[in-house]
């Protein structure tokens, strides 16, 4: 069976700074989502589509997608505004991309077969990508699969995080709630509603979505436009949110099987040092060959 990387990487990165995505950090200028990919091709994924900003694809094509050419389809996917629909109005003062559930539906014509989606800044590890593989033929055609990871395995030394806490029973997902502001603190993990538990399983937007689910999709980015005021001037629609609200509503069912690897990340500028340490870590110990691709 076929199946699509799909790498999220139109974000604009403020608090970082810049575009992180395109952040040299591994040992041999390696960017992030490289990893993800060799962990990925290495997993029986054949396909990889890249969600880019324009001035980034020819960056991406030369440093990434050249160098995979021989292995795996390659296809580049721009997220603007060009893409939204006919009717809707887009207010001259919104410069701020509509989130993940835009971006998806942005590449929607490379999507003809199963698909997961990752984020371009973070390291998930090999363990994911064997586990989303093996649950991507069990899909149904309105179904999904996600990789959850443990909570305290996610958080960022550097500055509040925002994970999807899940609720998983009998090896599905029955709902996730958006908290934001995580952060380890004297021992805990604080959130901007209170502690959390270390243990809770979370969603790193490593998702597996059927290319049957794309109409719904799309059905709801267009619910999300219409239900949007003058105020909702940086309002994006996600995919943890979009999940949740398909789950509570019944139109879709998503398998889930944890992952036990640790995420790091590069979510504020402080963020690059310890990446760049832990990836040589990870080559140092043979996890990845001198050259990832």
């Amino acid at each position: 069976m076929k199946a699509t990387l799909l790498i999220l990487a139109a974000g604009l990165g403020s608090r970082f700074g810049g575009d992180k995505q395109i952040s040299h950090v591994g040992p041999n200028g390696e960017f992030l989502m490289e990893y993800s990919i060799h962990d990925a091709l290495k997993a029986g994924f054949n396909k990889v589509v890249f969600i880019l900003k324009q001035e980034m694809v020819e960056a991406v094509r030369r440093e990434v997608g050249e160098k995979i050419g021989d292995r795996a389809e390659v296809c580049y996917a721009v997220q603007d505004f060009s893409k939204l629909p006919g009717w809707y109005d887009l207010p001259s003062e919104r410069t701020k991309p509509f989130g993940t559930v835009h971006a998806v539906l942005c590449a929607k014509e490379y999507l003809t077969e199963p698909f997961v989606t990752v984020n371009a800044d973070d390291y998930y590890g090999a363990e994911c990508f064997k586990i989303m593989r093996e649950m991507l033929p069990k899909m149904g055609e309105h179904s999904g699969a996600m990789v959850p990871y443990i909570l305290k395995n996610t958080v960022s030394e550097n500055g509040g995080v925002t994970r999807g806490i899940c609720k998983i029973e009998g090896g599905k997902l029955l709902g996730v709630t958006e908290t934001g502001g995580i952060l380890p603190k004297d021992g805990k993990i604080t959130s901007s509603v209170g502690d959390v538990d270390p243990e809770a399983e979370v969603s790193m937007n490593f998702w597996g979505f059927s290319d049957k689910t794309l109409p719904a999709m799309d059905r709801y980015f267009e619910d999300f436009l219409r239900k949007l005021t003058p105020a909702d001037i940086k309002a994006e629609c996600l995919l943890p949110v979009m999940v949740n609200d398909m789950l509570a509503d019944g139109s879709l069912e998503v398998l889930a099987k944890p992952s036990t690897d640790k995420w790091f990340g590069i979510t504020y500028k402080e963020d690059k040092a310890d990446t760049e340490q832990k990836l040589r870590n990870l080559h140092s110990a043979g996890v990845y060959p001198e050259k990832v691709l």
